[in-house]
């Protein structure tokens, strides 16, 4: 039996850790010929899970990348050098990203924070994610094929009071996900956004609300939570879905993959255009 991403060619930013490490990992899976996992930094974590996926896929499917995304000409980079390798690219998932922590060790008013972490966070957060699509675009253009899939997170925290910018410049990830989807309209290449559905035990945790959450003794979601709508929405079948959200969480597996995909999506956390809509599913309510 084929398998949903067999011969795909997959970049995933911040693939060392958390939610990258779980869906590069996950794209293996799914038969992916080739996985490049960039980081800024951390080399010897992403070559570990190039390690990994290669245990998986067979050898040289895994290929690591140290390169930072607020960097144009690094990202240039990354899509030459993965061309040269694999021939193609034919999955991009912005995951790379800076969290709160970079303002405070807990959750600040916004002008208490540090303003070198303010600007770190919207570098990475907002330009990260533009300058790997414009990296990779032209070649998924000439493909007329191509999937692209950026990370965000729940709907109500991205406007949760003491966590600005991280929660804002996920909203600018979600506007940015419904303008690319018009831009590439009919062009063969999709533009998505996923997220977990809560929080994820990774290092996005701030240090004061982790201890909290131990005292409390909170859950918090498996990174793996996210895959199955990553691999679903990278596959061919998908080929229709574009400028939509999908929740990890909502994922329900005793349904077939497409349902299952069609039930974890939530309306776009903007209300619909007044004028000059295109985007039609983006707005009906999923369903289940």
């Amino acid at each position: 039996m084929k398998k949903p991403l067999e011969g795909k060619i997959a970049i995933i930013t911040g693939g060392g850790r958390g939610l990258g490490r779980a869906m590069a990992l996950g794209y293996a899976e799914a038969g992916a010929k080739g996985v490049v996992i960039t980081a800024a930094r951390n080399l010897d974590q992403i070559e570990a899970v190039a390690a990994e996926i290669d245990e998986i896929a067979g050898r040289n499917t895994g290929f690591a990348i140290q390169a930072d995304v607020t960097d144009m000409s690094a990202c240039q980079e990354v899509a030459k050098t993965t061309t040269e390798n694999f021939g193609r690219i034919d999955i991009l998932v912005n995951n790379a990203g800076l969290g709160q922590g970079m303002m405070a060790d807990d959750r600040v008013k916004f002008y208490e924070g540090n303003t070198a972490g303010w600007a770190a966070i919207i570098d990475t957060n907002i330009n990260g994610p533009f300058n790997m699509t414009y990296s990779v675009i032209q070649t998924m253009l000439q493909q007329n094929s191509g999937r692209i899939l950026n990370v965000t997170k729940s709907r109500s925290s991205m406007y949760r009071p003491n966590e600005s910018p991280y929660g804002p410049s996920k909203a600018a990830l979600e506007a940015m996900t419904l303008c690319w989807a018009q831009d590439l309209l009919k062009s063969g290449v999709t533009v998505n956004s996923i997220a977990p559905g809560g929080a994820v035990e990774t290092e996005f945790v701030l240090p004061a609300v982790r201890a909290k959450a131990s005292q409390t003794r909170k859950p918090y979601l498996p990174a793996e939570i996210i895959v199955p709508p990553a691999v679903w929405l990278a596959s061919d079948n998908a080929s229709e879905i574009t400028g939509c959200r999908f929740i990890g969480s909502k994922w329900d597996f005793s349904l077939p993959p497409d349902e299952a995909c069609e039930a974890s999506r939530e309306p776009a956390v903007f209300l619909p255009p007044e004028r000059d809509g295109i985007l039609k599913k983006t707005w009906e309510p999923a369903k289940r």
